[in-house]
Order: structure tokens, then C-alpha cells, then sequence
């Protein structure tokens, strides 16, 4: 097959993924790299929500929302990892037209989830400090379940919107899409058709959708930082800093590279590929670390299972 295509997206049968533009020989080397990452991905977040599932003191809204997070990491990570590593070590490079929409579709719902999901924790680290007498009034079990199927409606809201607009278009140009997943910036690209509406969606989708959750998790740390500032002691203000620095952590690592990925100008696609890296394999990979490390919680849950194995063997 060719690389020109004269007619819409129906006569199209699939998509070239150019991947990196290095030597065929760091393929491999870019392989096991992907392969390693991708393990630790899976062993890290797996872990979490073993412990969390198996450790009744766990039973907790952070812990019920930590467990989804993991979930999320887990499988946006295997939404684009998987295939990446077949191309890397294929000569064709290739993606059906239906396995694009599926990994497009797949990959804005949870990367969306994520982010409300992270909002409904910061939310829940501001009931916990700045409200704790009301704290298992206002962050019950229906809410915070109810917090995290809204998360997925929206997500899933997102995603159906972004997909279609995205495949509504004509590609008239080359199949190759710049990019090791398909990505709808770089699939647009390929397309003839007059993009306006795909821009205005894109833009409505972020105010309406992406926006609000930056807006709670900014809200929620001005409100957090000025209780903690109030408290006498250093050593309680230090106690709750510590308690929401992970999921700052979090933030932070997910946030910046998104935005430096879609919002700053493409002069250097390489360079955009090695950060889409960041939130579809690094981030996921150091969560469990972030949380792990700093959550006294988690490593005596951890510790209890070790030695209970260590009991049965």
C-alpha cells in the first residue's frame, strides 16, 4: 500500500507510526527500554492495589481513590507501550484504522480520569485538614464512589467527542503518523480537511472538561495552605504537608508534561516525543514510589503481607 491516499477515512486501512527518527539499531535498545519502564509499571502499580484491596485499614477515601489511580496508570500505559514495542521491532510500523480510534479513544478516557481523579484527591486532602471533625461526613463511601464514576463519565464524555471529530476528516496526505501512538494533533496533520471545528472542540473540551480540575486542585492547596499555616506547631504543620506532598508530587509530574506536550509550539517534535514518555510510562512508573516511600500507611500494609508469606513458607 502506498503512501498517498486520495479519499476520506474510510478508504483508509491503516496508519504508518514513524516512531523516533534514530538509527534502526537503537530500535532494540529503545525495546527493552519500553520493556523495562513498562514492567515496573505494572509490578509498582499492581502492588498498590493489591495492598490496598487485601488491607482492611486501608479501607479509606484516599486509599479507595489511590487504588483507582493505579488502575488508571496501568492501563493507559498498556493502551500505548504494548503496540510501541511491536513497532519498534517491526519493519512496517504498522496500525489499522480501527486500532488507532480504539488506542485514541482509550487513551483520552483514562488520561481525562486521571484528572479528575486527582482532583477528587485534592479535594479529599482539603475535607481531611481543613474540616477533619466533618471529614467522614463530607468524604463518604457514596460520594467518593460517586466521585469516581463521575471521573469515568467524563472521561469517557471526552473521549468519544475527541475521537470523533478526529476521524471525521479527509486524509489526503501521507499515512505516516509523526508519532509512536496515534496521537489526534499529529493525526490531524495528515488531514486535508478544514480543522476548525476539531480546534474549537479541542478548545471547548478544555475549558469545559480539563480546566475545572485544575481549577479544584488549586483551590483545594490555597485553602490547605492556609489552615496548615495556622497551626501552632511546626511539627503538625510538617505532619500535614507530608500528607498532601505525594499527591503534589503526582500533580505536578502529569501537568507539566501534558502542558509542555500540547501547549508549547512544536519546534521540536523529538523533543515532544521524549516527554509524551514522561506521562504515558515515567509518570505511572514513580506513582507508586511517590506514594509508597512517603505513606507510613502503605509500608506497614506492604510489611504485614512479607511477613505473613514469609509465615506461610
Amino acid at each position: 500500500m502506498g503512501d498517498k491516499v486520495t479519499g476520506n477515512h474510510s478508504d483508509v486501512t491503516d496508519f504508518i507510526l514513524e516512531g523516533f527518527r534514530v538509527c534502526p539499531e537503537f530500535y532494540i535498545l529503545l525495546f527493552f527500554l519500553f520493556l523495562l519502564v513498562y514492567s515496573m509499571v505494572l509490578l509498582g502499580n499492581i502492588s498498590v492495589m493489591t495492598i490496598i484491596v487485601t488491607d482492611s485499614q486501608l479501607n479509606t477515601p484516599m486509599y479507595f481513590f489511590l487504588g483507582n489511580l493505579s488502575f488508571i496508570d496501568v492501563s493507559y500505559s498498556t493502551v500505548i507501550a504494548p503496540k510501541a514495542m511491536a513497532n519498534f521491532l517491526s519493519e512496517k510500523k504498522t496500525v489499522s484504522f480501527a486500532g488507532c480510534v480504539a488506542q485514541l479513544f482509550l487513551f483520552a478516557l483514562f488520561i481525562v480520569t486521571e484528572g479528575f481523579i486527582l482532583a477528587a484527591m485534592a479535594y479529599d486532602h482539603f475535607s481531611a485538614i481543613c474540616n477533619p471533625l466533618l471529614y467522614s461526613v463530607h468524604m463518604s463511601r457514596c460520594l467518593c464512589t460517586q466521585l469516581v464514576a463521575g471521573s469515568y463519565f467524563c472521561g469517557w464524555v471526552s473521549s468519544i467527542l475527541q475521537v470523533s471529530v478526529t476521524f471525521s476528516v479527509s486524509f489526503c496526505a501521507s499515512r505516516v503518523i509523526d508519532h509512536f501512538y496515534c496521537d489526534s494533533h499529529q493525526i490531524e496533520k495528515i488531514s486535508c480537511s478544514n480543522l476548525f471545528v476539531n480546534k474549537m472542540v479541542s478548545l471547548s473540551l478544555s475549558v469545559i472538561i480539563i480546566l475545572p480540575t485544575i481549577v479544584v486542585i488549586i483551590v483545594s492547596y490555597m485553602y490547605i495552605v492556609s489552615s496548615v499555616l495556622k497551626i501552632p506547631s511546626s511539627e503538625g504543620r510538617k505532619k500535614a504537608f507530608s500528607t498532601c506532598s505525594s499527591h503534589l508530587g503526582v500533580v505536578s509530574l502529569l501537568y507539566g508534561t501534558v502542558s509542555f506536550v500540547y501547549l508549547t509550539p512544536p519546534s521540536n517534535p523529538e523533543l515532544h516525543k521524549v516527554a509524551s514518555v514522561f506521562y504515558i510510562l515515567v509518570t505511572p512508573m514513580l506513582n507508586p514510589l511517590i506514594y509508597s516511600l512517603r505513606n507510613k500507611d502503605v509500608k506497614e500494609a506492604l510489611r504485614k503481607i512479607l511477613c505473613n508469606k514469609k509465615a506461610l513458607s
